[in-house]
């Protein structure tokens, strides 16, 4: 499966599993409004566009997304670590099928995450700016 994150307006995040072929409905569908306040469309599902498997509101602007496959965090294999913008995140996101099970917040508050990467030492490397940094995660 390839998974996609779509940084909508106000509200509106996406996490999406891409399919071909698949609509997935911008402007017609959306959980976001216009960032003058307006609404973009009064419908979050239609027949024939495809639902996100999880979606943020109020945006988190989200950045990027990547799976976990390092041996250093063994438990979170296959997890998704997603980053946002506004809030200043890295969430872990359990994904269980076709649907997001579970998130935590592994940071919070270092400045606004703009990638995050595991390097080939396995930790987990945080791109931020505001303020501009790099941090490496590993466990205890």
């Amino acid at each position: 499966m390839i998974y996609e994150s779509e940084h909508g307006p106000q509200g509106g995040d996406e996490l999406n599993i891409l399919k071909k072929g698949a609509n997935y409905g911008w402007p017609v569908v959306t959980f976001g409004i216009g960032y003058d306040g307006k609404i973009i469309s009064k419908d979050t599902i239609k027949a024939g566009i495809e639902p996100p498997i999880t979606y943020w509101t109020p945006s988190i602007a989200v950045s990027a997304i990547e799976f976990v496959n390092s041996p250093l965090f063994p438990r979170w294999q296959n997890n998704l670590i997603v980053t946002a913008l506004k809030f200043e995140e890295v969430r872990r996101l359990v994904i269980d099928g076709a649907r997001v099970s579970e998130q935590e917040i592994l940071l919070k508050g270092y400045g606004r995450v703009r990638d995050v990467k595991f390097g080939p030492d396995g930790a987990l490397y945080v791109l931020t700016n505001t303020p501009d940094g790099l941090l490496r995660i590993t466990p205890l």
